[in-house]
């Protein structure tokens, strides 16, 4: 049995946001980093046979918006980090956890599923993980959806909810795992 670890320093774990409302086009698609994380893999490189994620969501970091009326400046960037942090009640739920019981094998890589936690509400989840050879290296690569909802968070709105992030959120993680 081997194990190995990955962080921020092997790749980026980013959420994608979306908005709608009947005043959608005054609001920003966001990219967030989540800049505190780690992935422990135990078993074989060939056969890994769990994985834990543990992200930090005190790490939120709003990296940009696109779209809205005008460009997402530094203080909004804060002020979305500072909703976000109280839609997912950071202070009583301090991390998101993944926890990968069955992974089996497939074209691109590996189906992983286990329970992921968010928000304090657990659903198990299935997650296709794109491996790829670069050299010595693995490139490591996923997008999912989430529903907030699903996890007992309300997307946050305003303007009387003519404005508000879209319930699906995108979860993309790209990295490397350097050869051992």
């Amino acid at each position: 049995m081997s194990s190995w670890t990955l962080g921020p320093e092997n790749g980026s774990l980013t959420l994608h946001t979306g908005v709608t409302g009947a005043a959608a086009r005054m609001g920003h698609r966001l990219t967030i980093v989540m800049d505190a994380w780690t992935i422990s893999v135990d078993g074989p490189d060939d056969r890994p046979s769990s994985a834990v994620l543990v992200v930090d969501v005190h790490s939120l970091r709003v990296d940009s918006g696109e779209g809205g009326l005008t460009p997402l400046t530094p203080p909004e960037k804060s002020m979305v980090r500072s909703n976000a942090l109280k839609t997912l009640n950071a202070k009583r739920f301090p991390t998101i956890e993944f926890r990968a019981e069955k992974i089996t094998r497939n074209a691109t890589g590996y189906l992983m599923h286990g329970p992921l936690t968010v928000h304090g509400v657990t659903h198990a989840v299935d997650i296709d993980l794109t491996v790829t050879a670069d050299g010595d290296d693995q490139q490591l690569s996923l997008h999912t959806e989430i529903s907030q909802r699903a996890y007992g968070i309300k997307p946050f709105s305003m303007a009387m909810g003519s404005l508000k992030v879209a319930d699906l959120v995108t979860v993309s993680f790209e990295g490397h795992r350097p050869a051992v």
